[in-house]
Formats: structure tokens, sequence, C-alpha cells
């Protein structure tokens, strides 16, 4: 298996639809180590982060394909599952506003709505169909990571000017101006 690139704005493909898994192959399953390889190694040189989940298009492959961390509060817990072909087919509960990040959309976080319930029909390693329900933070994650496989970020979502955020040095979440993202061509 192999660390791949993780794709940053403003390259194109992570505005493409990404394409449906007919067959899951040798090369499924390696593409999907790989993804996990390259979140962790995203991760390791981040001392304040964790990599909680990425989708195929951001290792620079349009398959619609995601993997997930088991566990989101212990960073030594290394291990992922992988959700092929996932769709949302039902969102509902309250909008939540709470904060995001994404590994393609460098240094910049912002306050994003979303559902805090979510059904996902996804297929397994195995090809099984499964049902995911979800609510929380693993249904933002869900619909974060499924916004990818539609060419969507989570910056599409942000209502408001004064919603952008970066981390400073000690891991602390600081505003940023947004005449400084907006200016700035990492967006867009």
């Amino acid at each position: 298996m192999a660390t791949r690139e993780i794709i940053t704005l403003p390259n194109k493909h992570l505005r493409q639809d990404s394409k449906k898994i007919t067959k899951i192959t040798a090369s499924v399953l390696d593409l999907i180590k790989d993804m996990e390889e390259s979140t962790l190694d995203w991760e390791d040189s981040r001392p304040h982060e964790i990599g909680v989940a990425l989708a195929a298009v951001q290792i620079d492959k349009l398959q619609r394909i995601v993997v997930v961390r088991n566990d989101f509060e212990e960073k030594d817990d290394r291990t992922f599952y992988a959700l092929i072909n996932p769709k949302v087919v039902k969102a509902w509960g309250d909008i939540i506003e709470d904060h995001e990040g994404c590994l393609s959309v460098k240094d910049i976080y912002g306050i994003v709505p979303r559902h805090n319930k979510v059904r996902v029909h996804a297929e397994t390693i195995d090809g099984k169909k499964i049902e995911v329900k979800a609510e929380g933070f693993l249904a933002r994650v869900l619909q974060h990571e499924i916004d990818h496989l539609n060419g969507k970020l989570f910056i599409d979502h942000i209502k408001h000017k004064d919603a952008f955020f970066t981390l400073d040095e000690h891991g602390h979440l600081v505003k940023l101006d947004h005449k400084e993202v907006l200016d700035s061509d990492i967006l867009w």
C-alpha cells in the first residue's frame, strides 16, 4: 500500500462527482488501504488534529468510497471501516451549527449547519448492502464525506462571512477576518 498525497483546493477534481463502484476488486481494496494510510499520514503531521474520515476523491480517485475512523475519541485506535457507494437517503432532526474542517481545505475551519440525524445506504468491502443510522458527530461526518463524492465541500454550506477559523500553534480555533478568507485563493 502507498500513502498518497491529499489534494486540496483549488484542485478542480474536488468539485467533480465521483463514479459508482460496480465491482469490488483488489484495486478497490488497495485504494481503501491507501485512503486509510493517507489519512493517518496526514494526522501524524498534525499534533492537534485527528483524521476522522476521507473520501477517495481526496487522494484524487473519483470513486464513491469513504473511510471512517472506528473511534473518533481515541487517537491510538488507527482503524477504519469503508463505505462503498454511500448515499444519504434521509436527513432529519435539528439543524446543528458546529465547526468542521477538511483535509482538502488547508488550515481553514468553519461553522457548518447540518442535520443531526441521517440514514445512509452503502455497501461493505464484502459487497453486503447495509443501512447506517447515525446521529451527532457521526451524522455530521457522513454528510461531510458523502458531500465530497458529489463535488461539494463544507465551505459551500457556510452562510455567515464571520464563520471561518484557523488553528493556532496550540490547536485552538482562532476566528479569521472574513476579508482575509474572501481575498484568499485557497477556498476558490
